[in-house]
């Protein structure tokens, strides 16, 4: 009696590591509820809303701002980076969620996942009607899921596109003016 109850202790506490999914497997199961949602007949709004709350738990957009600030995070009063850091949560998933949205019946296929660097890459591609675009995800685990600390569109990164505009914006201006920027946006 005494053996089983510790065998079932030990299975117990070993199941969520063996039954926890892979990026891959994670990022399906995330992309088909997303599909779902975008070939529903809900209007626009509604669409947008319910992939907001289903990506909230798969975007890494603090990291992504981070990533996207680079250098230029010294400048930031820890103040102003929380504040940075929810309005470029803000403008990251609709930038991105718009982007999804636009994609008429998307389809998505599910290439493979690579370890590199700390870090596992999903590939996927998303075929339309119209056409077929690469896009992968650098994915990090974080407990019991995974999430996206960077999105490449046909090998695009959107971190590095922010990065670009954010470095150009700080190099002329200051903190203040970009976030009073991103207030009145978002």
């Amino acid at each position: 009696m005494r053996r089983l109850l510790l065998l079932c202790s030990l299975w117990l506490a070993l199941a969520p590591a063996a039954f926890a999914a892979t990026a891959l497997d994670y990022t399906r199961n995330i992309l088909e509820k997303a599909r779902a949602i975008v070939n529903t007949d809900q209007d626009h709004n509604k669409k947008l809303a319910d992939l907001q709350a289903l990506l909230k738990d798969f975007l890494d957009t603090d990291q992504m701002g981070r990533d996207a600030l680079a250098e230029h995070a010294k400048q930031f009063s820890p103040a102003q980076l929380k504040e940075f850091l929810g309005l470029f949560r803000t403008l990251f998933q609709r930038t991105y969620l718009q982007k999804l949205l636009f994609f008429e019946k998307p389809v998505f296929e599910y290439v493979g996942e690579t370890p590199v660097d700390g870090f596992t890459r999903v590939d996927t591609t998303i075929d339309t009607p119209r056409d077929q675009f690469s896009v992968t995800y650098r994915m990090r685990p974080a407990g019991d899921h995974w999430l996206a600390t960077d999105i490449q569109v046909e090998d695009l990164s959107l971190t590095n596109n922010f990065r670009q505009q954010l470095d150009r914006l700080l190099s002329k201006g200051s903190v203040e003016t970009l976030l009073d920027s991103m207030r009145r946006k978002y």
